[in-house]
């Protein structure tokens, strides 16, 4: 599963979902040999390979090749949901189950960065953290900048209590994502993300939008779908080589 929008642009990139399985707590004799096939179906031998022990956050994380902390395949930062890079060789890994994986790429200042966007992440704003990083640290302009709203889980299999509506309201918008259904909800988290997107200045034409959902797509894994021993996906991207 890739991004139109992104290989166009020449981004090397691949959602990768079923047979692998990159969830460390129960891969771990498993994983590095996951990851390694993953990058031989993109083709690539990165000079290092980046994720985050994911914790539902807004951490975004510059990966140098050799920023944080050595790990079973690569390296990795604690309590990080995204990280960030200006480096070709290095390759930035996202893992998920039902939140939502996005992409952002700047072809002019050559930056790329990846964030986990669970419903915790969305309402930390953590796509607005990794814009903000882009603009801030690497001089890039929103005008831009391509984005690629990965899979996650579909609104029709997301039921989510009030404290979830509640936690959103700093976000705005509602209505474009929430469903009444009962005394709950019925999350899009495809669009709680995309709306966000919008309120930053994002144009239709620099969004690509997955509507693939991870509980009935049976290439994707889904916590909500598998129970406690889901395994996870990964979407993993690089700059391209110039």
């Amino acid at each position: 599963m890739k991004s139109s929008l992104l290989s166009q642009a020449g981004v090397t990139h691949q959602v990768f979902g079923q047979p692998y399985n990159f969830r460390y707590q129960t891969q771990q004799e498993h994983l590095a040999r996951d990851v390694k096939r993953a990058l031989a179906v993109l083709g690539e031998q990165p000079d290092m390979i980046y994720s985050g022990q994911q914790c539902h956050g807004h951490q975004i994380a510059y990966a140098d090749g050799m920023s944080g902390e050595s790990f079973i395949i690569g390296r990795q930062f604690p309590e990080t949901d995204g990280l960030i890079t200006d480096k070709p060789g290095v390759a930035l890994m996202i893992k998920f189950a039902d939140c939502t994986p996005i992409v952002f790429y700047d072809p002019v200042k050559q930056v790329l960065a990846c964030v986990h966007s669970g419903w915790r992440g969305t309402v930390q704003h953590i796509a607005a953290n990794a814009v903000e990083r882009m603009t801030r640290d690497f001089g890039c302009v929103l005008s831009d900048i391509l984005v690629y709203v990965g899979p996650s889980i579909d609104q029709a299999h997301y039921e989510v209590g009030p404290e979830v509506y509640e936690a959103f309201a700093s976000v705005g918008s509602r209505e474009q994502y929430f469903q009444p259904q009962g005394d709950k909800y019925r999350l899009s988290m495809v669009d709680a993300n995309v709306a966000i997107l919008r309120q930053l200045g994002f144009r239709s034409d620099q969004l690509d939008i997955c509507r693939a959902s991870t509980v009935t797509d049976p290439t994707l894994h889904s916590a909500r779908q598998e129970g406690p021993a889901y395994g996870l996906n990964a979407l993993i991207a690089m700059l391209p080589t110039v």
